[in-house]
């Protein structure tokens, strides 16, 4: 119908989305992250006193992204963002770049960038691809050891969280994909959207989750295959008039 506002769609994703394309999820079945504690790689503490092993780790996973490339699904997205008529935001938990790789543009990173770091002296957030130590100097403010990853470690605050929050408030179509629904404040993002009145609700992962039972639809498989399955449909739907 003429004038009739198209829906907007919200969607969230997790390391399910990327773990196709080589990107390590880091937490094992024991709660380690390739070895480590969380305790020792993850949090402002671990920074303070083994900013060496800090390093270490996310160079580790820095130059890995050197090594993957996006997939099916990350492409299907991309399609998604490009083609729906309403409003759309892309909130991701993970920190690689493949969503930008595929070509995404309405993207919020609320855990951070691995290929960004940010200065704790003069709080510059600058593009970083090499690998980073602690006499490695700030280009803004030359001042050593006061490089981090800019990530959002364990005890502190996701970025984005207002802009997250309008969103939520006035989705109507809200799919998650590839998350394990155990992060907070993400893992709440589902029942928060449910509650502000959106109506359908799409879970996308190999198996149901702690959260599934917030959603109206599961579909259970391989990212790259149910994502690019769910696009179409949803596209299809939205031609016809349908969603």
């Amino acid at each position: 119908m003429p004038g009739l506002i198209p829906p907007s769609l919200v969607v969230l994703s997790g390391a399910g989305l990327s773990a196709e394309s080589g990107v390590a999820t880091f937490r094992g079945a024991d709660g380690l992250w390739e070895g480590h504690r969380i305790e020792e790689v993850a949090t402002p503490e671990a920074f303070k006193h083994q900013p060496q092993l800090v390093h270490r780790f996310y160079n580790l996973r820095r130059a890995g992204l050197k090594t993957v490339l996006p997939n099916a699904a990350h492409e299907a997205l991309v399609k998604l963002e490009r083609e729906w008529p309403g409003a759309f935001l892309h909130v991701t938990q993970n920190v690689d770049d493949l969503n930008e790789r595929a070509g995404a543009q309405k993207l919020l990173h609320m855990h951070g960038e691995l290929k960004k770091v940010r200065c704790l002296w003069c709080r510059a957030v600058l593009p970083w691809e090499d690998s980073l130590e602690t006499t490695t100097a700030c280009p803004e403010c030359a001042k050593t050891g006061k490089l981090r990853p800019d990530i959002v470690w364990f005890t502190e605050m996701p970025y984005y969280i207002d802009e997250i929050m309008r969103a939520l408030q006035t989705v109507n179509v809200f799919l998650c994909i590839g998350t394990s629904g155990v992060v907070y404040p993400a893992a709440g993002f589902a029942r928060l959207a449910a509650d502000y009145g959106c109506q359908r609700m799409i879970e996308v992962n190999l198996e149901p989750t702690s959260i599934s039972d917030n959603f109206t639809e599961q579909r259970h498989g391989p990212a790259t295959v149910e994502v690019p399955k769910l696009v179409d449909e949803l596209l299809a739907e939205l031609s016809s008039g349908k969603v």
